[in-house]
Parts: structure tokens; sequence; C-alpha cells
């Protein structure tokens, strides 16, 4: 039997290639996206987080969904998710929100991909306009890097720390 290879070896082509992305709004969802969406929001935010809240916020109608598929040997599993709500839906901006990451894709930069894309698909739809979140308070520094700066004080939604985020729709992203 030979040895597993040591954690230095080349790194595993399933967690390092890009996910197939999928980008539509509500009506253009198969139901079983839509179900797997809300099944990978409902494991993290309500489950992991154990946050008692209702998901379906009557938003999912009024913005665009952005979904990150790993394909492996003819199967597709959803590894991340955001939305881009419309702006005037929840706030005046456009924003992005139910950032997530399934717990078995983390750690390997989907995140950071995940917001760049959701950032790039705002921008084409919003060209120049300022986008919004509210962000767990300790992501504060994760979105900063992606030139998001706070402009709220400290609030608490669902028993979890939150802070409003704007991103400056003139600024380059990274």
């Amino acid at each position: 039997m030979q040895d597993p290879q040591p954690p230095s070896a080349a790194p595993d082509p399933e967690t390092t290639v890009a996910p197939a992305w999928q980008w539509g709004r509500l009506p253009d969802l198969a139901p079983s996206d839509l179900y797997a969406a809300m099944s990978l929001r409902g494991q993290v935010f309500v489950v992991e987080q154990r946050c008692a809240f209702l998901d379906a916020d009557g938003l999912d109608d009024r913005a665009w969904h952005l979904l990150a598929w790993r394909r492996s040997a003819g199967t597709a599993a959803l590894v991340a998710y955001l939305r881009v709500v419309d702006a005037g839906a929840k706030y005046d901006e456009p924003s992005l929100g139910r950032i997530v990451t399934a717990p078995s894709a983390r750690g390997i930069g989907l995140g950071r991909m995940l917001v760049a894309e959701g950032l790039a698909r705002a921008r084409a739809l919003y060209p120049g306009a300022a986008i919004r979140i509210g962000a767990q308070r300790y992501l504060e520094r994760f979105y900063a890097e992606f030139g998001f700066r706070t402009v709220s004080p400290p609030y608490d939604e669902d028993g979890i720390p939150h802070v409003e985020m704007l991103h400056d729709g003139e600024r380059t992203l990274r």
C-alpha cells in the first residue's frame, strides 16, 4: 500500500477548479436548483448559525440569483450562493445578500470567488451604482478587502452582530 501524498502535493483539481456559475431570476431557476439554494441557505443560516428566522423573506422574486456548482462524476453539487436584490426592494441601492458557502467547500477561496463574481454581475446590472450589504460583523474585514466600507453602527439581526457596508459604484474591483 502506498503512503498518502503529503499535504504539499499538487492541489486536488476538485477543489481548485472554478465553479460552474448559474445566474438568473427566480422564474429562470429549475425547481431543483431553487430547492438546492434554499436547502443550502437553511443548512447554514438556520441550522449551523442557529437562527430561527424566515429565510423566504419576500425578496427572492425581486433578486437575481447566483449559484456556484461543482460538477464531479456526472453529478452537480451547489457549493455557494448569493442573491443580488434589486435597487429599491430592500435598500435604495442594489444589495448582495444571502452570501453562503457550503461547509464542505470552505477554505479553498470559493467565498472570495463568489463575492467577486456577485459584485461583477451587480456592477453590470447597475453600472456606477453603489452596492449595499448587511454584513455579519465578523466578516467586516473580509468585505472591506472588496472595497466595502462600514456605514452603520453595529446592530443585532437574529442574534448575530451586523453592520451595513457600502461599495462605491465607481471603485474598480480588485
